[in-house]
């Protein structure tokens, strides 16, 4: 089956983030301006995922929603076919999006005025998760090495205050598309056991990889850790429904689950029934669209990298999944300001480093996910911006 992702989408003026937010976040409402920050894609949802959708709004009933096993075994067979991972359904959990799960995290196992690793830069919402809940920020600068991300924790090892309570892994790296390795999984695994700590890796990343490269779940390359691990994920990025905002908990070690289900039933709520069909649908029907946004998302990159890569001073990070880009401008020297508002002034609206903390200076992050006429329209802007660059 082919699926159409170069024909544009009409999405301003429907309450989409990435379109319709633009004035409020960057203060500019050019209608021209090509978002590429906000984390979703341009591209219509699988067919199935469709289809589940119309069969919720043909029965009419919009109630509450019990019963998540079928939900689960769809999720575990995912896992095990395509990361094998062989999940026990009974240890899923449903959140309302990633974040809240992470919050639920923190609630159950820390104290206000604890600390929590984070590999940075990293996701800008862990921050404001941790310091809203009265948590610290304990960062981890990534060290760039052969052009990609690596992990200190030699240097982590002395920065320790004893504080800390939480590692927070981000599996496949946003920003950067870094895969990391079952040797560099087992590393923090093992650190987390020699330091007591939590694991709480976020996979919300792991169906974007570029064809012919494998994700390795933190649960499969060290399953040593099960005991102190906790896997937040959800179909939102792979599948394009972040809308649904339910995210996935997996726990698969019992004593942890018992510490978390308090927290999770203070809630008293019960997932969104829309986002149980379409998770549902994606898992279960919609191999072919992954496949396929896949292969398209890496020839978005190839493009991007290749053009944008030969702009004098600026370096395009190599990636092997996701569809946010890492790109350093740091060589020319600007501040991070008139960076900003020269990419803006390129009618682009794409994230500033600095949102992703501490080594986020110098570079800014571009989602890729678009019809690829529209990705080429972005990069012709940025070369215009930067061609009085030498």
């Amino acid at each position: 089956m082919s699926f159409d992702f170069d024909t544009p989408l009409e999405l301003r003026g429907t309450h989409a983030s990435k379109y319709d937010g633009i004035k409020r976040s960057f203060g500019v409402g050019d209608p021209d301006i090509i978002p590429m920050w906000v984390a979703d894609m341009d591209f219509k949802a699988a067919p199935a995922i469709l289809e589940a959708l119309q069969t919720e709004v043909e029965r009419g009933y919009f109630g509450y929603y019990t019963d998540p096993t079928p939900v689960s075994a769809a999720v575990a067979r995912w896992y095990l076919d395509r990361h094998g991972w062989d999940v026990d359904p009974s240890c899923i959990r449903y959140t309302h999006g990633v974040v809240n799960g992470f919050g639920d995290v923190l609630a159950a196992f820390s104290e206000p005025g604890d600390a929590v690793i984070v590999f940075s830069p990293v996701y800008h919402a862990f921050y404001r998760q941790i310091r809203a809940m009265g948590r610290e920020v304990r960062e981890s600068p990534l060290v760039v090495r052969d052009g990609i991300f690596h992990m200190d924790l030699d240097a982590l090892t002395v920065s320790l205050t004893g504080r800390e309570r939480i590692l927070t892994l981000c599996s496949p790296h946003n920003p950067g598309g870094r895969l990391w390795t079952a040797e560099e999984i087992k590393a923090v695994a093992a650190f987390c056991a020699k330091h007591d700590l939590i694991l709480v890796s976020d996979e919300i990343h792991m169906d974007l990889t570029f064809p012919g490269v494998d994700f390795v779940p933190t649960a499969v390359a060290a399953p040593e850790c099960l005991n102190r691990l906790i896997v937040l994920t959800a179909a939102s990025k792979g599948f394009n429904i972040a809308g649904a905002e339910t995210g996935l908990m997996l726990v698969p070690d019992a004593d942890l689950m018992r510490k978390l289900e308090p927290v999770l039933l203070d809630r008293e709520s019960s997932p969104s029934r829309f986002g149980m069909a379409m998770i549902r649908a994606a898992f279960a029907e919609s191999l072919d669209w992954s496949d396929a946004v896949r292969a398209y998302i890496a020839e978005n990159f190839r493009i991007f990298e290749e053009r944008v890569s030969k702009l004098p001073g600026v370096f395009v990070m190599p990636m092997r999944a996701t569809y946010l880009s890492w790109v350093d401008f740091s060589a020319l020297g600007m501040s991070d300001s008139e960076l900003k508002g020269r990419v803006l002034d390129a009618r682009i609206a794409a994230n500033p480093g600095t949102q992703f903390g501490e080594g986020g200076n110098g570079h800014m992050r571009f989602n890729v996910a678009l019809p690829r006429a529209t990705l080429i329209e972005a990069i012709s802007r940025l070369e215009e911006a930067f061609s009085d660059v030498q």
